[in-house]
């Protein structure tokens, strides 16, 4: 899983010029699915992502994460971040999960950020999205499973 974090001052998804989702203070996550993640490599994913200490304290340090804040998450399926640039000039999506897996990798990070009582809007998987947003920062960061210690050692990961 990847996962391009952007602190945001506000914003706001559209959908055929509806917007169906919206959020004031807090991150835009725009997450997409590789073709080895499980399902159980969400829950630990999603854990490292609202303990991400991105947002500053009264010492304009970045020292307070979402659940600290109590901020709001807006979260888009983004499969083009899984998509391989190493060769040619044309984005290779052989590493992205088939829409089908991925659209259920989505909606159960959804449930799970929702049951840990996070504020979550949402985009709509498959759907063409206009993203509007002002970015607080700016300040942007790319969570990558394959990077994450607890992912490589393959132990056993509780959530805290």
């Amino acid at each position: 899983m990847k996962a391009v974090i952007q602190r945001a001052r506000e914003a706001s998804v559209t959908v055929q010029g509806d917007v169906i989702g919206k959020i004031n203070i807090g991150m835009i996550v725009y997450f997409s699915v590789e073709a080895n993640d499980t399902l159980d490599m969400i829950a630990p994913f999603l854990d490292k992502l609202v303990k991400l200490r991105i947002f500053e304290d009264e010492n304009k340090k970045m020292n307070l994460s979402i659940d600290k804040l109590g901020s709001e998450i807006l979260f888009i399926s983004q499969f083009t971040i899984a998509s391989n640039l190493d060769r040619g000039n044309r984005p290779d999506f052989a590493t992205c999960k088939a829409a089908h897996e991925a659209e259920e990798f989505y909606q159960e990070a959804i449930r799970i950020l929702k049951e840990w009582g996070y504020k979550v809007e949402c985009g709509k998987f498959g759907a063409e999205m206009i993203v509007k947003y002002i970015n607080d920062g700016p300040a942007t960061f790319v969570l990558d499973s394959d990077k994450l210690a607890r992912f490589r050692k393959k132990k056993n990961y509780e959530i805290c």
